[in-house]
């Protein structure tokens, strides 16, 4: 670790390639930030065992009720296991729950985002499949700043593709996956280096704090 980068954790409940796009990035010394945490709504989920052979801890904790958000006791959990290991910054990957007052006022305004569409357009589940379905000519992937919404919060960045006339929805998913990648380690890069500020809607790059 560096101890001059700041702490960083991710909530995930799938596979995680977005996850590890963000591991793989600061362990080569890409993205400047040092993961201390993966956190999983899900016990299965193999995003657990990628993070633990990239060794960075990892652990699940029950998320409560079925349903599509933390409990306030579990949520408390997610804070409080957070909180113990110096979390500044948290990254969702593929964290299929909608986040609460507990942990957007615990790390107001450190919460970042990637969504497989070019947002306001098609959020919540499938973007991709969305995006499809609607016959759009352009495609893409948005990082945004969490808030009580699904999918609602400043955006960060944003990057389009072309969706090409030999293309699937597979195919599109899978290129629109690549660019996910590239632009969650910028995005998340230019918030930990203090290079964003949030100003109503807006989200401005400034020079580093």
């Amino acid at each position: 670790m560096n101890p001059e980068f700041p702490k960083l954790s991710i909530l995930a409940s799938g596979r995680g390639s977005n996850c590890e796009a963000l591991l793989r990035a600061a362990a080569s010394g890409e993205l400047p930030a040092n993961p201390v945490l993966v956190l999983s709504d899900n016990p299965d989920a193999p995003v657990l065992d990628m993070a633990r052979s990239l060794g960075v801890e990892a652990m699940h904790i029950e998320p409560g009720r079925p349903r599509a958000r933390l409990t306030p006791e579990q949520e408390e959990r997610y804070v409080e296991a957070l909180r113990d290991r110096g979390t500044e910054w948290i990254a969702l990957a593929g964290f299929m729950r909608i986040l609460g007052p507990g942990l957007l006022r615990a790390f107001a305004g450190r919460i970042l985002n990637i969504h497989p569409s070019l947002l306001p357009s098609f959020p919540g589940l499938d973007g991709v499949g969305q995006a499809w379905r609607a016959g759009v000519q352009v495609a893409g992937c948005t990082v945004h700043f969490v808030d009580e919404g699904v999918d609602t919060g400043p955006i960060v960045a944003q990057t389009a593709i072309s969706v090409l006339p030999h293309d699937t929805e597979d195919s599109l998913r899978s290129r629109v996956l690549e660019q996910e990648h590239a632009t969650y380690v910028q995005a998340v890069t230019l918030a930990v280096t203090g290079c964003l500020r949030i100003e109503g809607r807006r989200v401005h790059r400034v020079s580093p704090v």
